[in-house]
């Protein structure tokens, strides 16, 4: 019987134990936390965003981070597989905005605890509160692990789905890479990727907690548009965050890597509207409040605690009467509605950052089997890799297809 050691109890690992076990293989997943699935457990915000329900084919578009890598694994182990194994064991699913998939109760514990008890059902061992120090390889082949406890475990294969460096209290802190590092693979640098940005303006203090809705965000980077989303995004104590913002952080983290460094966030309030029908827009409004001061003459157009800052952006006095204002002033108006740019210092830190982008080179990967190019029976699988996606179930939905293809591969023996 083929011996396969899975290091990490994560989505990945949990996935992958379950097809090495399915196949017929002796199999144990090693996880140095207390408890598995303790990242999953804090997606959705305690619900698990399981998956997403789009084509898989629209899956590539959004995991931006060397999606196409995945385009066999995720067509080996899509999105419906996953909702099938889960309602196989007693979860029931739900679709929500955005095609996003919860469990029906809510919980993500009612996931993890799924996934467990199928891996176990086949046979599989869980071995928790265990640290892998070491995989050790003999002429070119992998041949076991060793714990920190001193404990060898002696396998044919082992795969790593240790996850990123996001929320290290999870158990997902990049310390793992050192050792892939020795074994002869590269890493690439790791960054933050959904993570909210930091902004230089000191006003975002006194916005806190302040939602927006069809609003459109731009990145330039030296005046020049690099990236831009549509949605929803949120001003916090530091800066931004929200949707549309964690989606944009990625773009964000890759310029800074690359040493641009002048980098703004521009906002659209009113997207769908042209600069000349918005001008008529607030010529209608002013008409509506003639006698009022402007403040109240723009009252209709965004939330109360953004008119101060947007007249001080357009240089409106905000206590001059609606009908005192000049065309030019209502002109500049117009634009700081349409181009309010925001100074951004940089992305909070890659701990803060709900996925990780960076880890092992692809190139270096069979994208058929996961295997690595470089040892016979290594494998990867999950976040470890250098894949990021988007939010909405993406990376998880990453995460389960390289779980699938690496456990499918490792449990049959297969590295061709």
């Amino acid at each position: 019987m083929n011996r396969v050691v899975i290091i990490g109890a994560g989505a990945a690992g949990l996935i992958a134990g379950i097809a090495a076990a399915g196949n017929g293989a002796e199999t144990t997943i090693i996880e140095k936390m207390r408890n598995p699935g303790k990242k999953m457990l804090i997606t959705g915000k305690g619900r698990c965003n399981i998956t997403n329900s789009a084509d898989i084919s629209e899956f590539i578009k959004n995991i931006p981070g060397n999606g196409r890598f995945l385009n066999s694994a995720l067509r080996q182990f899509t999105n419906e597989d996953i909702i099938f194994l889960l309602e196989n064991n007693g979860v029931q699913t739900k679709v929500e905005r955005g095609n996003r998939v919860f469990p029906v109760s809510d919980k993500a514990k009612d996931v993890v605890d799924a996934l467990v008890r199928a891996f176990e059902n086949l046979g599989g061992k869980l071995v928790l509160d265990t640290r892998v120090a070491d995989i050790i390889v003999k002429d070119g082949m992998v041949t076991g692990v060793k714990t920190s406890k001193g404990n060898i475990v002696a396998a044919e294969a082992v795969i790593v789905a240790t996850g990123g460096a996001s929320y290290p209290g999870t158990g997902s802190d990049g310390k793992f890479c050192p050792i892939i590092e020795k074994l002869g693979h590269s890493i690439v640098a790791l960054k933050p990727s959904l993570v909210p940005l930091e902004i230089e303006e000191g006003f975002v203090e006194n916005l806190q907690g302040l939602a927006l809705k069809n609003v459109t965000a731009t990145i330039l980077s030296d005046g020049k548009k690099v990236a831009s989303e549509f949605g929803e995004m949120l001003f916090t104590h530091f800066g931004v965050s929200g949707p549309i913002v964690l989606s944009l952080s990625q773009v964000v983290a890759k310029e800074i890597a690359e040493g641009r460094h002048n980098l703004e966030l521009v906002i659209d309030f009113k997207p769908a509207l042209t600069e000349e029908k918005l001008d008529a827009r607030i010529q209608r409004d002013f008409k509506e409040y003639s006698r009022k001061q402007v403040l109240n003459g723009i009252k209709d157009l965004l939330p109360q605690r953004l008119l101060p800052i947007i007249c001080d952006n357009a240089y409106l006095d905000q206590d001059k009467f609606v009908n005192q204002v000049s065309k030019e002033e209502r002109l500049n108006l117009v634009k700081a509605l349409k181009h309010f740019s925001l100074p951004i210092v940089g992305t909070r830190p890659l701990a803060e950052a709900i996925v990780t982008a960076g880890g092992v080179n692809l190139k270096e990967i069979d994208p058929k089997t996961m295997q690595s190019k470089l040892i016979e029976g290594l494998y990867f699988a999950g976040e470890v890799m250098d894949v990021d996606g988007y939010t909405g179930g993406y990376n998880l939905q990453a995460a389960y297809s390289s779980g699938y293809v690496a456990g499918s591969a490792a449990g049959l023996g297969k590295g061709e």
